[in-house]
């Protein structure tokens, strides 16, 4: 009789070892299925402004300041670039709850200040890269207008697609020749 257990148990194990195969198996599909996730490590969605000069080359805002900011839904003001020099290209967040931003770009140069008023009215599209992943909101600028021209001279629209790619001029300024 306890020959006969014992036999039962040796054979328990044994469909036991066949199943350990599959199991394994099972658990490294389970492993790759759940480490695949494809969410983009750098994925800052922002418009990238170039400074140029009138004739279309390259621009630097040097003995000035800009400051730049923009009004949040609950009404308040926020700086976005703070007091920055000598720069000829610089990147802000863009929206994605409203058609438009306003930005008030303000310069300061010596004791002067100048503000000029920026609309830049755009498409916001959501991307989806897997349900694992944020929700990210790419956008396509149809419009950009100015409210003055106190510093900035002209603004337009370079590349009107804006994504990931933080290397393309989204929007070319170009200020006074007072700021140069």
């Amino acid at each position: 009789m306890r020959m006969l257990e014992h036999l039962k148990n040796i054979k328990r194990h044994v469909r036991g070892l066949s199943l350990l195969p599959l199991f394994l198996f099972a658990l490294l599909l389970l492993d790759i299925s759940c480490s695949s996730i494809d969410c983009p490590v750098q994925n800052v969605v922002a418009t990238v402004y170039a400074l140029k000069k009138s004739d279309g080359t390259a621009d630097t805002l040097k003995n000035a300041s800009l400051t730049v900011t923009t009004r949040r839904k609950n009404g308040t003001d926020t700086i976005i670039l703070d007091n920055v020099t000598d720069i000829s290209r610089f990147q802000l967040p863009i929206g994605y709850s409203n058609p438009e931003d306003t930005l008030l770009f303000s310069i300061k140069k010596d004791t002067e200040t100048y503000a000029d008023t920026v609309y830049i009215k755009k498409e916001n599209m959501p991307h989806f890269e897997s349900v694992d992943c944020n929700i990210s909101y790419f956008h396509t600028i149809s419009d950009i207008r100015l409210g003055s021209h106190h510093a900035i001279e002209s603004i337009s629209i370079n590349k009107s697609e804006v994504n990931y790619d933080l290397s393309t001029e989204h929007l070319h300024i170009v200020f006074k020749t007072t700021f140069e």
